[in-house]
């Protein structure tokens, strides 16, 4: 893996935790992203199998199969292919709000994603995650999907540790 593609998100200190801002640029319009961000076929090629229901306090149910992780949570914030959120946590867990942002732009459509975490967990994990979530995503979208990119989460992890610890010193 080569220095160009390390991610270029950034994480800051946000209120009583850590948020990282994570950006993509799709050859696609909105309409196409949108629904691969709510259509439960659709999600099953990049992120898990699941279920979102389309509506502000809407039930939102996705299972990670392989690392037992549960999301059983609400959306927060809902405006059609224009902006998702709710939180990557289940029951009484702390709030981790996931916050996907769509902006058209010349060629496609920008992707902008906020992930959230509690000053207690490790933001430069859950960011390398969501990064190998969006390297699938854009697979996805182009029709050839692909398994979880181990190596960018590796890289990914790597660059935002480096982040935090910029920030905590």
């Amino acid at each position: 893996m080569d220095q160009d593609s390390i991610p270029s998100g950034r994480i800051a200190l946000a209120g009583s935790g850590y948020e990282g801002r994570l950006e993509r640029v799709f050859g696609h319009d909105a309409e196409k992203v949108w629904a691969m961000l709510v259509e439960p076929a659709a999600m099953a090629q990049w992120l898990a199998p699941g279920v979102i229901e389309r509506r502000q306090g809407g039930a939102v149910r996705i299972d990670f199969a392989d690392s037992g992780i549960v999301i059983d949570s609400a959306v927060t914030a809902f405006e059609p292919r224009r902006l998702l959120e709710y939180s990557w946590s289940s029951g009484g867990q702390p709030q981790r709000p996931l916050r996907w942002e769509l902006h058209p732009c010349d060629g496609g459509t920008r992707l902008e994603l906020g992930v959230r975490v509690p000053k207690e967990e490790d933001p430069a994990k859950a960011c390398a995650g969501f990064e190998g979530h969006l390297e699938m995503l854009a697979a996805a979208l182009e029709g050839v999907p692909i398994r979880f990119p181990f190596d960018l989460f590796v890289q990914a992890r790597k660059a935002y540790a480096e982040q935090v610890a910029g920030l905590q010193s």
